[in-house]
């Protein structure tokens, strides 16, 4: 019965934490993601982030991806893919850089701080897809261009903590380069075909099925099949949900699953997401640590707004425009606390500056929706004004 509490908590204190964040002008997002952090350790400690919290976090993080896949326009994305690239590199390559002067500053060993680059390069779309959802800019020019970037992101940031691993000898075996782009290689091509092939035939065989819910059923056979396919091929599972989304999008059946999904996903597993970001925050030793802390969030921040920012006004975007992209980076969430866990247990991340990284990636998350919704009105006022 003690989880069936932290449910009632967790459904409660988002709902309300988010209404109240709308009332003040912020993102529903942003409310909950405080939320996590009020019913976690760090304050009332109501709430512990045990197995089920995680594995329905999971789950949440997934089907937001997914639905993020079927309100995609894939068209837009295919339009979009040269300036994707270019704000993926360019939101690498400088966090990446700056993550080791950091780490030098601070009297990091070589290898920590390289590592330190690797977590900064991180980018989870999940929180942003949210925010981009909710201002219904999902479909701009500048949100497919997030989503492409991101999912590039997360690519380029798997093989750079491989090539890491493999250098410094660290996590106990030898990592092939060859063999880790050619298993993405393999997703990709899978990915593709059995978007085009596969799931059209799939959702026509059980979509007719003479039992309850039929068609969102399949649609979810099918979601959590491109996951593990992505996590059993060194992908992170939410691009695979997102890869489902849009292949089902390209069906028949799009607005119906799209129709039932939602409440499915925003009802529980989505709310749990989102404070399960608030429960891994603990401020406990981190006083000793302080200026640290300040230190990597301002270059957390930064270094995504502006090189993402550059390498979308590279590509023909103008400033507000390449603005609001580079804020649509700026957001670490899972996937950096994912990175951050393996650096920990390969030696990769000292113990004693765990929790401080932690805070810092949570502290980007916490900062990407008021900074993405300031940078599209920004944006939105400046059009208006041109008129």
């Amino acid at each position: 019965m003690q989880f069936i509490l932290y449910l009632l908590l967790i459904l409660l204190f988002t709902k309300v934490a988010g209404h109240l964040s709308v009332r003040l002008g912020q993102p529903a997002v942003l409310g909950k993601l405080i939320a996590g952090i009020v019913l976690g350790p760090a304050v009332l400690g109501w709430v512990q982030n045990d197995s089920l919290i995680h594995d329905m976090s999971e789950i949440g993080v997934l089907l937001l991806m997914f639905i993020a896949g079927l309100e995609t326009d894939l068209n837009q994305l295919r339009r979009n893919w040269k300036p994707a690239v270019a704000v993926a590199v360019g939101g690498i390559v400088l966090p990446l850089v700056c993550g080791f002067g950091i780490g030098e500053t601070f009297g990091f060993s070589v290898h920590e701080g390289w590592f330190l680059g690797v977590v900064l390069s991180a980018t989870s779309v999940s929180i942003t897809v949210q925010v981009l959802k909710d201002m219904n800019k999902l479909n701009t020019r500048e949100g497919s261009t997030i989503l492409g970037a991101a999912v590039l992101d997360d690519v380029l940031v798997v093989v750079l903590l491989a090539v890491m691993m493999s250098v410094f000898g660290m996590g106990g075996q030898e990592m092939s380069l060859g063999l880790l782009v050619g298993k993405k290689l393999i997703f990709f091509v899978g990915a593709v075909l059995g978007g085009w092939l596969v799931v059209p035939w799939m959702m026509k065989i059980l979509a007719p099925l003479k039992v309850t819910e039929a068609v969102i059923t399949a649609a979810l056979i099918i979601c959590f099949g491109f996951a593990y396919f992505a996590e059993m091929l060194g992908m992170a599972g939410i691009i695979g949900a997102f890869a489902a989304g849009i292949a089902i999008a390209q069906t028949d059946y799009k607005h119906d699953v799209e129709e039932k999904v939602e409440p499915i996903a925003y009802s529980i597993f989505v709310p749990v997401f989102f404070v399960s970001i608030g429960l891994n925050v603990s401020f406990e030793g981190v006083g000793q640590q302080l200026g640290f802390v300040v230190a990597l969030t301002l270059i957390a921040l930064v270094t995504k707004l502006i090189g993402g920012g550059i390498g979308a006004r590279l590509t023909g975007f103008d400033n507000r425009s390449s603005l609001a992209i580079g804020s649509g980076m700026i957001s670490r969430g899972e996937v950096a606390l994912i990175i951050a866990a393996a650096g920990l247990q390969t030696g990769l991340l000292a113990q004693q500056y765990f929790t401080s990284v932690i805070i810092a990636v949570i502290l980007t998350t916490l900062a990407a929706p008021p900074i993405l919704k300031l940078c599209f009105s920004d944006q939105k006022h400046s059009v208006q004004r041109g008129n």
